[in-house]
């Protein structure tokens, strides 16, 4: 016996429901960093991507910036815990900030869903710098310790991180200043406040041009920095950088946690995603609540290693 046309629509788009799991109302979507880097970029390409596939909802992005997105991070639990409310969460930083020991939040206080990208370190110049090279950098800052000011954003952050490796792998001595973001921290190098930026190759391509890259993170050259050498190939193992994903209050109910870690795996899989994610230097990762125990665990170990090479965790 044929199924009569309607039923068969029902069942088709019920069949899509299940597939592209929407929420019922507006996404409200914290940030822990102000408006104008990575993250907040991020947010924004998903904002585009999630409105084509949910018309019927929006997301809106709200930000609480402060202590490199400490602030933030200490008050999520505070939040709704309604399944329509989620956090952008970076790493090392949850991890690396508890260990100092100044924030009012754990790294177990976090209850990440889905992490949806990483962005490689990098060392970039304003475009305008006598330093044309890596091997410029290292002779300067061997020659004059001290001397060269590296921005970054935030505090026991990934670019903070990324600094104290960089002085340690290379035998310089140079000064780490932290910003609230990349938005300020994007101002201080294009004003030439600092000699260089400690920052991802997101930031070294949406500032082409303006800012010259020196080194990247990873294992082979980005195929949109084609002339910038890996650290790699400088002689330093370092393939390293900042995972970005979205948690929730831990208030959030198990069946929300699901429904909202397949949502934005909906998203990461979307082919306009993908290349917005390739066109800003995002390499994208797929970590659902099916892996997140296994994840949190080996990211927790390689970073509390790195959080003592930077004597956190010492007091």
């Amino acid at each position: 016996m044929k199924r009569p046309l309607a039923a068969l629509l029902a069942l088709a788009c019920a069949a899509l429901a299940q597939a592209q799991p929407c929420p019922d109302k507006n996404l409200m979507y914290w940030q822990a960093f102000p408006p104008g880097g990575e993250s907040d970029l991020s947010a924004r390409h998903q904002q585009v991507v999630l409105r084509k596939k949910c018309p019927g909802i929006e997301t809106v992005i709200q930000y609480k910036a402060g202590a490199g997105g400490g602030l933030m991070w200490s008050t999520m639990n505070t939040l709704p815990g309604d399944g329509h409310t989620v956090v952008g969460v970076n790493l090392p930083h949850l991890v690396l900030q508890p260990m100092e020991g100044n924030v009012q939040y754990k790294t177990d206080d976090v209850s990440p869903v889905f992490w949806y990208h990483y962005t490689p370190d990098a060392l970039v110049v304003p475009e305008s710098s006598p330093l044309k090279s890596f091997a410029d950098f290292v002779k300067t800052a061997k020659a004059q310790p001290m001397k060269l000011n590296l921005g970054g954003s935030g505090l026991n952050s990934a670019n903070h991180a990324a600094h104290e490796r960089l002085n340690t792998a290379f035998g310089v001595k140079t000064t780490y200043v932290p910003y609230k973001g990349t938005g300020d921290m994007t101002m201080a190098v294009l004003g030439g406040h600092v000699d260089a930026g400690m920052t991802y190759t997101a930031f070294a391509i949406n500032n082409k041009g303006k800012v010259r890259a020196l080194a990247v993170a990873m294992e082979q050259r980005h195929p949109l920095l084609p002339d910038v050498p890996t650290f790699k190939e400088l002689g330093v193992d370092w393939v390293d950088g900042a995972y970005r994903g979205v948690g929730v209050p831990k208030s959030t109910p198990p069946e929300q946690r699901k429904r909202l870690s397949d949502l934005f795996a909906a998203i990461n899989a979307d082919p306009e995603m993908k290349e917005l994610a390739a066109k800003s230097g995002f390499e994208m990762v797929n970590v659902g609540l099916d892996r997140m125990d296994a994840f949190m665990k080996e990211r927790a170990k390689v970073y509390t290693e790195v959080g003592r090479q930077m004597g956190l965790g010492a007091k």
